[in-house]
């Protein structure tokens, strides 16, 4: 299979984490550097970063609830990587990503091609979040968040937006740019003191505490498969 297949379904990093780190030259196929399109054939050694690097029987679904100060990455010399937090016997990474000052539930896995999927924006999967801020919430920003706002060169997609009380709002958002609710109520004049991830498509926060992680039910897989028509390769 190929290199970045074949890194994917070890659960070391999704396909595209797979093709950076052999562009970094961080892998190697029998000692020899790999490049973007090289085969792994039955017996090779595969290394990343001199460590070898081999196939899982089977792949874990899991998620946590993100506590704030934890960092949505798999290099684990950078302190309070999620990784490390988690600290799972196999080999995963998280799909999407969650700021650091930011809280609630994010997905992890060793199945890099269920990552895609998810996050592929013209999907436009559903993400849920609860948001404080700094001031109280008026109609108009309650009307400029929900039909988009001028961010990073581009207008946000339409978002379902409901006041929850004078400084807290739910918003639900089918793309996820990079500090996208952030920038979103910056540009409206807002400063965010609290956000909080509640729900990934069908998987929601439930009742796990800060810091607690669980494996996806049944139930939860095959409504999330479902939902991705998908079906997992091993």
């Amino acid at each position: 299979m190929r290199i970045n297949k074949y890194l994917s379904e070890s659960g070391i990093t999704s396909r595209r984490g797979a093709d950076k780190y052999i562009d970094a030259g961080r892998v190697k196929i029998n000692g020899k550097l790999a490049e973007l399109g090289s085969r792994v054939e039955e017996g090779d050694n595969v290394t990343v970063d001199n460590q070898t690097i081999t196939l899982e029987k089977g792949y874990v679904y899991l998620k946590l609830n993100k506590p704030r100060g934890i960092t949505s990455t798999t290099e684990r010399h950078i302190k309070g990587n999620i990784v490390d937090f988690v600290n799972h016997s196999e080999r995963i990474f998280h799909i999407g990503r969650l700021d650091k000052d930011s809280e609630g539930l994010i997905l992890l896995t060793n199945d890099g091609d269920i990552v895609n999927e998810i996050l592929r924006v013209e999907n436009k999967h559903e993400k849920e979040y609860v948001v404080s801020v700094d001031r109280k919430i008026t109609d108009d920003f309650i009307k400029q968040m929900s039909e988009g706002v001028e961010i990073l060169d581009t207008k946000t997609l339409p978002a379902k937006v409901t006041r929850i009380n004078d400084r807290t709002f739910n918003i639900v958002l089918m793309q996820g740019l990079n500090r996208q609710i952030r920038r979103m109520c910056e540009a409206l004049g807002y400063e965010v003191r609290q956000l909080r991830r509640i729900r990934v498509m069908n998987i929601v926060v439930d009742d796990l505490k800060l810091g607690e992680w669980k494996d996806l039910t049944a139930a939860e897989k095959e409504e999330l498969f479902r939902q991705l028509d998908y079906s997992p390769k091993r």
